[in-house]
């Protein structure tokens, strides 16, 4: 698992950039930014392919008037190029170290012990019911107790940035699962045809695997959304 906790902003802010604009990310985007991450797509090679086709976009605007690139699916087939092309080159292994090195900055035990509390404060607070809720109440608890593992332990025995996430994981799958089977076969039938709907536009720029995961992303993010859940990842912790 890549260790970039500014995975999200990173490819935000080069989005909004090259755009020129301060466009927020749909939820399909933050899907696409997710199944990108889980496929263990390195953050060079994303903020090469979105320079890579805004590249070609404004090379065929200064040609006649073309529509404005809306959302980050635009640019899928050139990361995935421009992955194909560090393999090839063996390029970014050197870039990809310094940003390693640095992924522990800001993630100080206090400030992750509090982002876990505020998960586990939000989760009280979802006035949940049924199986979701009882899914939710260990996973709160769960939440509590690792913070407090995380304040109690010494520096160099405090869970690895890695353990964390998946430990978080298995939390946040188990909620996942409760909210799907907790939801009508009716409205996880409209998320998915949302979910469709909205990449529609895109699918011929994206491969088969990238699409279904971007689906399930999408799918995953609107129930929680639905819930009033938080996303219980590291990558979700304010930096501020």
């Amino acid at each position: 698992m890549q260790n970039y906790f500014n995975y999200f902003t990173e490819i935000e802010e080069q989005f909004q950039r090259r755009r020129g604009s301060l466009l927020l990310l749909s939820t399909l985007d933050w899907a696409l930014i997710e199944a990108w991450r889980e496929a263990g797509i390195p953050l060079e090679a994303v903020l090469r392919g979105i320079d890579a086709a805004f590249d070609k976009y404004d090379a065929r605007k200064g040609r006649g008037r073309v529509r404005r690139i809306n959302g980050l699916a635009y640019c899928a087939q050139e990361v995935l190029a421009a992955v194909e092309d560090m393999k090839e080159a063996s390029v970014g292994a050197e870039a990809g170290t310094a940003r390693r090195e640095q992924t522990n900055a800001g993630f100080e035990p206090e400030r992750i012990a509090a982002h876990l509390e505020a998960c586990a404060t939000q989760i009280d607070g979802a006035g949940l019911t049924g199986l979701v809720a009882q899914v939710a109440g260990p996973v709160a608890e769960g939440l509590r107790a690792l913070a407090a593992e995380v304040k109690m332990s010494a520096p160099n025995n405090a869970p690895g940035l890695e353990e964390l996430e998946r430990r978080l994981t298995v939390m946040e799958e188990k909620l996942l699962s409760a909210m799907m089977a907790g939801t009508a076969e009716g409205e996880l039938a409209a998320l998915r045809e949302e979910s469709a709907r909205q990449l529609a536009p895109y699918r011929s720029r994206m491969q088969t695997a990238q699409i279904r995961q971007v689906e399930q992303q999408f799918l995953h993010k609107r129930l929680l959304e639905k819930y009033g859940l938080p996303r219980l990842s590291l990558f979700y912790m304010s930096q501020g």
